[in-house]
Formats: structure tokens, C-alpha cells, sequence
């Protein structure tokens, strides 16, 4: 029987399977397969799977899959641990650009292997009954409270994620508790895993945008997630548009392995 090979990452407890596509080894992929492979009991386990492909004029494409399967939208910690991943398998450089779901990304790696990633701009953040409501990639519901860490983050975000305004597409439902002014904590429900996670990269940035604490110019936003310390630095203009978005943390190798294929 053949193996698949392949290798397991980290963001801050955001977990990820990475396979080597840059041969086309692995176009055949079904949605239940890859169900199967994140599944934590049956398959490998993990948040997501990423392929990391070929593109011509990029160093490589960032095609990513949620643990249920299905393909997604953009992924913050995935595209950090993918930089990663590139950089581990000898594509040695200083800046990366690569093509994801929402178009082209920069990324940069340091000496300590912290990840940053550039995101795409934000034109404007939308009042949803008093809630937040936008897009970093992949669309984010924020909402501000107090004592996050006693709340009960998976029914009330599958109550978000489920309701009549959001069933059909999905959404991730981020609760965000602003300690200090440039400190927050971010606990994310994520549509597709359908469930809590220990981080998620566009739901960090997009609460960080939420809780900007310069009305212009550059801001820098320390996050706390259960799985790890995360910065969002970007630069907010005077008509409310949100540019030079970059997010930066750890991304860790975790161990490779083969699976009947």
C-alpha cells in the first residue's frame, strides 16, 4: 500500500498537517479522506490540513482544508506554520510571497523561527448589534467581554455560528477581553473545526483590529490565546481603513510521519 508522508505543525496550539505537493503527489484528496486524516482518534489530528504547491511567480500556494474536510478560506496560524514548513525543507529565505485563498501574502521568519505574516487590508469593520463583524481572510464575529477565560466558548459560539444570520456560511465567533490598552485575550470558535481552538490567526488579528488603541497611525497589539502569545502590528488610517497588517508569532515543527495512503 502506498504512504503518505507527512509532517505536523504548530501556531500557538493551532495544529496543522502539511504535505509536500510541489510534485502534484496529492490531487486526489477527497473531503472524507482528509476529514479522516485531521480526526484525533481515527486519522493524525489536527485543526486543518495545507498542501503546499507550486505557482508560478510565488514561491509556492497555500491551499488549506478544515478538519471537516472542506476547503477554506485564508488561515493566519496555517500560513505562519507554511512559511515554516518552506523554509524547513530548504527554501531558505528572508521574505517569502505566496498566494493563498484571499490573493497574494508576504511573510517573513527570524532566527527564532517567529513567523510574520502579512494579511490583507481591512476597509472598515461593521457594527453588528453592537458586536463586530469583518474580514481578515476569513470572516470573524468579535465580541467584547469580561472574564473570557470562565466563559463557555463553544456553546455560545456555535449559538453565533448557527444562527439564522450565519448558518449558511458560517462564521468564526471570537469573545475578547481588553486587559490593558494594548492587551487583549482572544478565545475563537472556529466554523469548520466546529468547535473551540487553541488559537486562531485571523481571529487574533481581526480582535485586534477591533481594539485598536491608536485612533490613527500605528498600533501594536500584544494577544493572549490558550495556546500561546501572539503581536498584531498595522497601521490604522483616518478614514477607518485598516493597512499593514502583519501577524507574528511561533511556529513550531511538531514530528512527520507516514499513513497508508
Amino acid at each position: 500500500m502506498n504512504q503518505m508522508h507527512f509532517f505536523k505543525y504548530q501556531g500557538t496550539g493551532n495544529d496543522f498537517i502539511i504535505l509536500d505537493n510541489r510534485n502534484w503527489s496529492y490531487t486526489a484528496l477527497t473531503t472524507e479522506r482528509i476529514k479522516f486524516l485531521c480526526d484525533r482518534r481515527f486519522g493524525i489530528g489536527a485543526d486543518g490540513l495545507m498542501l503546499l504547491n507550486p505557482h508560478t511567480g510565488y514561491d509556492f500556494e497555500m491551499k488549506y482544508y478544515n478538519a471537516d474536510g472542506r476547503e477554506s478560506t485564508m488561515c493566519g496560524n496555517g500560513g505562519r506554520c507554511l512559511v515554516k514548513f518552506a523554509n524547513d525543507i530548504g527554501l531558505k529565505k528572508t521574505e517569502y510571497s505566496f498566494i493563498a485563498a484571499d490573493g497574494p501574502h508576504l511573510a517573513e521568519i527570524d532566527d527564532d523561527s517567529v513567523v510574520s505574516l502579512k494579511m490583507k487590508n481591512v476597509a472598515e469593520i461593521h457594527d453588528f448589534h453592537g458586536d463586530f463583524l469583518l474580514d481578515t481572510g476569513s470572516p470573524h464575529y468579535v465580541r467584547m467581554v469580561t472574564d473570557v477565560m470562565e466563559l463557555d466558548v463553544y456553546h455560545k459560539g456555535m449559538e453565533i455560528r448557527y444562527s439564522s444570520d450565519f448558518a449558511k456560511e458560517g462564521v468564526n465567533v471570537n469573545f475578547v477581553e481588553h486587559r490593558r490598552p494594548d492587551e487583549i485575550i482572544v478565545r475563537t470558535y472556529e466554523r469548520g473545526v466546529e468547535d473551540e481552538t487553541l488559537s486562531c490567526g485571523t481571529g487574533v488579528t481581526a480582535s485586534a483590529l477591533a481594539c485598536y488603541h491608536n485612533e490613527a497611525g500605528y498600533n501594536y497589539v500584544k494577544v493572549i490565546t490558550k495556546g500561546g502569545k501572539l503581536t498584531v502590528r498595522f497601521d490604522r488610517t483616518a478614514d477607518g481603513a485598516y493597512e499593514n497588517i502583519w501577524l507574528c508569532g511561533p511556529a513550531v515543527r511538531v514530528f512527520e510521519g507516514s499513513i497508508d495512503n
